[in-house]
């Protein structure tokens, strides 16, 4: 269990950047986790109330009467322990940075058990559950919580868990191919071909390429999958020599597969466009000579660099990327919070709403199917890091 006091040192312009957020607001497959420089440290445990302000002991944790009580469900033990923490560290963060007194976030370990620890978290009074972070454990959790009438914010980028009460905050790939699609189309490229490996990411992004392609009116040559295995991506590159050459093609891999691909690919098309995914904006094998000039799109980060800096400064450590999706949430719940009652139900319906929320990823806003659509602008990859070439929108233009 952790709960944020206190008010931390930060710079002016990173206040002046949390209140303004504060005042607008506002996780294909099993989500990817990547690997952190430095793991975050655990979170502190929060010493109990002042004994003339605690609320009334029941089983379990104490019933809050003047805070709403969030269920923060991320492993923080396990081969994930890392990235867990690091989130727990972030929903922290933000609590601090909103000097919100409001909320009270409990932690709970989903690596010993996703369904039990969902199960506690509901006994002791959560309203609403942020995470899980990987999708099998999401599948565990969204019966328990919908049962409960508990919705569930979970971390992960696989479209598939996200109904009933269940949202996906995660970056969904089908919407980063489609913005570097409609990127490149609208600058004339026409033919397209497409490497994607044999895993459910690959036919998720084969699916969304195809469509992508078709609804941005250009024509998709050829489409080649392949296995995880030795000499298996260079057959699919020669596959593809046959309909060569191509005005753009899309790698939906890592950006160490994508390196390994380019060379290859070059010798039949050397003119292509090379495109990839919001995969690349987290991987440092992207820094590869032979992606330079490549464009992929993801969430901004130009916002995500101060809370970077700020997350070191307070915790010693470098944060996970995806970490930000803990921060994120804990801006969104405390601009609900707002016209939310302490000890009353959670109100869902103010998560559909159509002008969306913004934190440090961007402006996002969640869809009829619960996953989160992102606003998402295109990079370019150079020898200095990735250069935005193609903005992201700053809000939504549908209602």
């Amino acid at each position: 269990m952790a709960e944020a006091i206190g008010r931390p040192q930060w710079s002016n312009a990173w206040g002046r950047l949390v209140a303004v957020t504060g005042a607008l607001l506002l996780a294909a497959c099993s989500t990817v986790v990547p690997r952190a420089p430095v793991e975050a440290p655990r979170a502190q445990t929060q010493a109990p109330p002042p004994r003339d302000t605690a609320p009334e002991v029941v089983s379990g944790l104490p019933r809050d009467t003047e805070r709403h009580r969030v269920a923060l469900l991320v492993p923080l033990s396990g081969s994930n322990a890392g990235v867990g923490r690091s989130l727990a560290n972030a929903t922290q963060l933000a609590l601090l940075d909103t000097r919100n007194a409001q909320v009270r976030i409990t932690s709970y370990d989903t690596a010993t058990g996703a369904a039990q620890a969902a199960s506690r978290a509901i006994a002791d009074g959560a309203q609403l559950i942020l995470g899980p972070l990987l999708a099998e454990d999401v599948r565990a959790v969204a019966p328990i919580a919908h049962a409960a009438k508990v919705p569930v914010l979970s971390f992960s980028n696989d479209t598939g868990v996200a109904g009933n009460g269940t949202y996906v905050l995660g970056y969904a790939p089908a919407q980063s191919i489609e913005r570097v699609v409609g990127f490149a189309r609208a600058r004339g490229m026409n033919n397209f071909g497409g490497l994607v490996p044999n895993a459910l990411y690959g036919s998720r992004a084969s699916t969304a390429f195809l469509r992508a392609v078709e609804q941005a009116g250009g024509r998709v040559v050829s489409l080649q999958t392949y296995d995880r295995g030795s000499g298996a991506l260079s057959s699919a590159v020669q596959r593809m020599a046959k309909d060569a050459p191509f005005d753009a093609i899309l790698i939906a891999d890592s950006a160490g597969s994508a390196t390994a691909a380019v060379p290859l690919l070059r010798r039949n098309s050397p003119s292509a466009q090379i495109l990839g995914t919001e995969l690349w904006n987290a991987d440092k094998g992207a820094s590869a000579p032979a992606l330079s000039g490549s464009w992929f799109a993801s969430v901004p980060d130009d916002l995500y660099r101060q809370y970077a800096r700020n997350y070191r400064t307070r915790f010693n450590a470098a944060p996970y990327r995806l970490s930000s999706l803990g921060y994120d949430s804990v801006l969104l719940v405390v601009r609900i919070a707002r016209d939310w009652k302490p000890g009353t139900t959670f109100p869902e319906p103010r998560l559909r709403d159509a002008d969306g929320f913004a934190g440090i990823d961007g402006a996002f806003r969640f869809g009829r199917d619960g996953v989160a659509e992102r606003a998402l602008e295109v990079k370019e990859l150079r020898a200095g890091g990735a250069v935005a070439v193609s903005p992201a929108p700053t809000g939504f233009a549908g209602k």
